[in-house]
């Protein structure tokens, strides 16, 4: 005697295709997608897209502006700290 908690492979196999069936209806009964409205949602998540890349090329440029102003004052800093030449002897 099957229980309810130990349903038989023909039990699953049936259920299984019942839930398949019951999924592929749902879809279909989706009404189909406007290609206006898909236009404009490409044309927004590209905007997005653009405007993150601009975001992020500015972030790159202050990074690299920020490295460069840094190797600035340790090469100012080098310059004054380093020892300078002993003075000529007068022959």
């Amino acid at each position: 005697m099957a229980s309810f908690r130990d349903p038989g492979f023909q039990d699953r196999i049936k259920l299984a295709a019942e839930a398949k069936q019951k999924a592929l209806e749902k879809l279909r009964s989706k009404p189909p997608v406007d290609e206006a409205v898909m236009a404009q949602r490409r044309a927004a998540q590209a905007a997005r897209d653009a405007a993150e890349a601009e975001k992020r090329a500015a972030k790159i440029a202050a990074r690299q502006a920020e490295i460069e102003r840094i190797a600035a004052e340790k090469a100012a800093i080098i310059a004054a700290n380093a020892p300078k030449p002993p003075p000529k002897m007068p022959t």
